[in-house]
């Protein structure tokens, strides 16, 4: 039982840290390729070390290597003056310098191998890097559409609007604004019909054409006659 519950537990935790990764998968990425910038920027450098010691050591060995030609020219000149002593303390120095340099000349050899590993190890993490960097761009591009999309394959977040409640809403208040539209052209158009309505009576009234409506002095005039024809 004990056993079930911690495999459980496991998988719970599992579980969890999974549907974490996912939520946050873009910002995870962004630091392990920060991570990577800064090996590879490391890697740059070991590189430029590596480099200036190797340089350090064919200064020396150039230098060495001077240095034992001028003793040896040196000595041959002291032999042929038949000055062995000073020849054989020559020997003695050249000897020595030629020890040094045989040791700068290794130096050199694994310098050479340690650099050229180097440069091979960062040429293939810049490609790397710059390949990530490339995925990053696409993959915020596709998450960008993905939340637009939100609406349609999932659930958004709570308190977060989904593209399709902002086209309703949008909708909603374009329908507002055309009724208030069209509610305005209706009170212009009743003012207009008001106004020529007064005129009118007032042309009426004064004798121009037939009167608007219903005049008290037609009406009387209307019952007369008809008092008359009984």
């Amino acid at each position: 039982m004990l056993k079930t519950v911690v495999t459980l537990f496991r998988g719970k935790a599992y579980e969890a840290e999974e549907r974490l990764a996912d939520r946050h998968a873009l910002a995870i990425l962004d630091q392990q390729m920060r991570d990577a910038a800064l090996a590879v920027e490391r890697a740059k450098k070991t590189l430029a070390l590596a480099s200036a010691q190797d340089k350090a050591e064919e200064r020396k060995l150039d230098a060495t290597r001077a240095q034992i030609a001028e003793i040896e020219t040196r000595a041959v000149a002291a032999l042929k003056a038949g000055r062995e002593d000073l020849a054989r303390k020559a020997a003695e120095n050249i000897a020595d310098l030629e020890s040094d340099a045989t040791a700068a000349e290794k130096a050199r050899a694994l310098f050479s191998v340690e650099i050229k590993s180097l440069e091979r190890h960062l040429r293939d993490q810049s490609a790397r890097l710059a390949e990530l960097e490339r995925g990053r761009r696409i993959a915020r591009a596709a998450e960008a559409v993905r939340v637009a999309r939100r609406g349609r394959l999932e659930e958004a977040p709570c308190g977060q609007s989904t593209l399709s409640e902002a086209e309703a809403t949008l909708a909603r208040l374009r329908e507002r604004q055309a009724e208030a539209c069209a509610a305005e052209a209706a009170l212009d158009d009743l003012d207009a019909r008001d106004k020529a309505q007064d005129l009118n009576a007032v042309l009426a009234d004064a004798g121009f054409g037939p009167p608007v409506k219903p005049r008290a002095a037609d009406v009387l005039a209307r019952l007369k006659e008809k008092a008359g024809a009984a």
